[in-house]
């Protein structure tokens, strides 16, 4: 047998097996795919739904409609409860993938059709921005071709079990999944009990880093490496903590912040303790502040 004989006999092996797992998300507009993942449990991507019900269209073509059980959006993923009736939940892969790892790509995009597809894996802990911006890091690369419409699809190793879920087209032939890992595992559980992730907000509008430095310099005061809080809202935990504007943020959880990923991820390790300590710059003067962390609104300019 040939290595063309051994891909066809694979695709249409996991078509069989895993496409009846694949299912589409959504009707006309915005369509994408999911995955079905347990009894009356679908995963996608959280860019794939809009509001609270969703359609979802199963391999033999009937539809049913679904709640969003919980969202993650800047991770970008929805878990969906829906009727999955006989519908076999796709098994997860114990190890990860390396690079050169052979893949599969299965999608149903919008209900239109399974389509399967093969590639290799081309990198790992890659990094992209999820819908609202933020850096989603530790992705998987992958050279298995995507219609759009295809993310929230599975990625496919050659026994069938599930490596990722198809998030990001990144043009010229490469395409980005979030890895099922053991962390994916405890997103979805926890996305499936109703637990959305609402990151922790301090409530200010910032610049970055090189436009604070110019404007220190403008108003002659040292260069400095920072983010500057152009804006800080009412009733806010920035507001409450006592940060005010042109205070400049050095350091957040005793790392140094250069940029809004450095910000955004600080606070987000630091929700489980529900505090943040900043250590900040108004003017010469070095101050470490104490926020306590909360869901206050955001100013523009993002965090």
């Amino acid at each position: 047998m040939t290595i063309l004989d051994e891909i066809q006999t694979s695709i249409a092996r996991l078509a069989e097996d895993g496409g009846s797992s694949v299912v589409g998300i959504g009707q006309r507009w915005g369509v994408g795919s999911g995955i079905v993942l347990g009894e009356n449990r679908v995963l996608t991507n959280a860019h794939n739904v809009r509001g609270s019900r969703v359609t979802v269209t199963f391999a033999d073509g009937h539809t049913a409609e679904g709640t969003v059980a919980g969202t993650d959006v800047d991770g970008d993923l929805a878990v969906v409860e829906v009727e999955t009736g006989q519908t076999p939940a796709l098994p997860w892969a114990s190890d990860a993938p390396a690079i050169g790892t052979p893949v599969f790509a299965l999608a149903n995009p919008g209900g239109r059709g399974l389509r399967v597809t093969f590639g290799f894996v081309s990198g790992v802990d890659r990094s992209f921005r999820g819908p609202r911006g933020l850096r989603i890091t530790g992705s998987l690369e992958h050279t298995a071709p995507l219609l759009p419409g295809s993310s929230g699809g599975p990625v496919l190793n050659a026994a069938g079990q599930l490596l990722g879920i198809n998030t990001n087209r990144l043009g010229e032939g490469f395409y980005l999944a979030i890895p099922a890992d053991e962390a994916l595992r405890g997103r979805v559980d926890a996305l499936a009990r109703g637990e959305s992730v609402q990151p922790p907000q301090l409530g200010i509008a910032i610049a970055p880093s090189h436009v604070a430095r110019r404007l220190r310099r403008a108003v002659g005061l040292p260069d400095a490496d920072g983010l500057l809080i152009r804006e800080v809202a009412e009733d806010t935990p920035a507001a409450r903590a006592g940060l005010a504007r042109g205070d400049l943020i050095v350091t957040a959880g005793g790392q140094p912040v250069r940029s809004v990923d450095d910000l955004s991820g600080a606070l987000r390790a630091a929700a489980s303790a529900g505090t943040i300590e900043l250590t900040v710059l108004r003017g010469t003067e070095e101050r470490t502040i104490q926020v306590v962390l909360g869901s206050g609104d955001q100013a523009e300019g993002q965090s």
